[in-house]
């Protein structure tokens, strides 16, 4: 079982340790790894991401990509491939990668206190916690969170990391565990238990790595809340995470506003009023082509139809399958016995069938049969269908095989 460093000094960097495990690459895996007797290297374990860093033998250094643990307590070393592991009983030096650390223990202790928090303020448990690469979450067992209850959160939160409360670990057994009110009590896996404590505010057991004081956490900034099967999920950063999203964000909201030559507090007002505009636009551009399909609609139709069945064949090269499906409707509800027979070339090009209801043609069977033979796809009823055909069908003459076919 290889001895933790970081249980007892999360803020250790470098250490020296012996090699006590080698395996070289194989066909299940391709990178070298090795376990040493002891080891500062976090693995990736409840909701905290591996460390990362550096392997010195002698001249030699090995970048150490990810760690992890077995089932029988031993930290394994995975080595970036091409690289020599070195042999088993060799003194190496250990180095962590300093930032990514630093990092972690912000997120990991920021959680803790942001969980701590819920409680605190609603009685809200974190049931998971989730680390990723450029943000964190919890998910509390709660079926609704609304967001001036995730603002006071937030706001408890700081205020425990601006009194830069001290961060202390130590160990119980079970036992004692159990009368000293946990936030939450891991599953009954071992008897002695380390815990996590921020003064006279949270008490958790924990093997993460987590700073000395609060203050270290630098800040905590919740990002999103949304609802989940498990209760109400919050997304958050802390630290130098909080000051590189608030950057972020501010340079978003900076250009924004410089598009509409605005301040940046009247950049929410301004969306809102161009996307009401836009609605507007779009409401008034739908009614003008309704408008020009039925214009068009009516001049491919005579004052008076012959008897039988009238078919309107028209291909548009400039209009898109909307504007033809909406002209095919058009034409079909115009009178008696009409078949439309449209299609669009612009991309994606595309055809529609459409006769008056209760025609005697069958739109659908038209279409899958004039589809398979150009190789497109679609489908439709008796009445109307549409499906759409490769760039390089020749439409015009699909749909003239069809009307002929309607003809005989």
């Amino acid at each position: 079982m290889t001895k933790r460093l970081y249980y007892d000094q999360p803020d250790l960097l470098e250490f020296d340790s012996v090699v006590e495990d080698i395996r070289v690459p194989s066909a299940g895996e391709a990178r070298p790894s090795m376990t040493l007797r002891e080891s500062a290297f976090y693995p990736t374990s409840g909701g905290q991401v591996h460390d990362t860093g550096w392997v010195t033998v002698g001249d030699q250094r090995l970048r150490v990509s990810e760690i992890a643990e077995t089932e029988d307590g031993r930290v394994v070393h995975y080595l970036e491939a091409p690289s020599e592991t070195p042999a088993r009983g060799t003194h190496v030096h250990g180095s962590i990668d300093a930032d990514r650390r630093r990092d972690h223990m912000q997120q990991h202790t920021g959680q803790h206190v942001l969980s701590a928090a819920f409680i605190d303020l609603y009685e809200f448990p974190t049931v998971s916690f989730h680390m990723g690469d450029d943000y964190c979450s919890i998910d509390l067992a709660t079926p609704s969170l609304t967001a001036a209850q995730a603002v006071a959160a937030e706001k408890r939160a700081n205020e425990i990391v601006f009194e830069n409360r001290p961060v202390t670990i130590r160990y119980v057994q079970r036992e004692e565990a159990e009368r000293l009110g946990l936030r939450k009590l891991p599953r009954a896996e071992r008897d002695e238990l380390r815990l996590i404590e921020v003064a006279n505010f949270d008490l958790s057991a924990c093997g993460g790595t987590h700073v000395n004081a609060t203050g270290q956490i630098g800040a905590i900034l919740l990002r999103k809340i949304e609802k989940t099967r498990q209760g109400m999920r919050v997304e958050f950063v802390c630290g130098g995470r909080a000051v590189t999203t608030a950057r972020r964000d501010f340079e978003i909201l900076t250009d924004a506003a410089s598009l509409f030559s605005a301040k940046l507090t009247d950049v929410p007002g301004m969306i809102r009023k161009t996307f009401e505009e836009s609605k507007e636009s779009r409401r008034q551009r739908e009614e003008v082509l309704e408008q020009l399909a039925g214009a068009m609609a009516q001049g491919e139709l005579v004052a008076s139809f012959a008897p039988g069945r009238k078919v309107v064949v028209r291909v548009f090269t400039d209009r898109d399958s909307a504007f033809a499906k909406l002209f095919a409707q058009k034409v079909a509800r115009a009178g008696a016995g009409i078949v439309a027979l449209v299609a669009s070339t612009v991309d994606p090009p595309g055809v529609i069938f459409a006769q008056t209801p209760g025609g005697t043609a069958d739109m659908g069977s038209l279409l899958k049969e004039a589809l398979a033979e150009a190789g497109g796809r679609g489908g439709g009823n008796r009445d109307f269908a549409q499906g759409g055909v490769p760039a390089r069908c020749d439409v015009e003459k699909l749909l003239r095989d069809v009307a002929q076919k309607l003809a005989t």
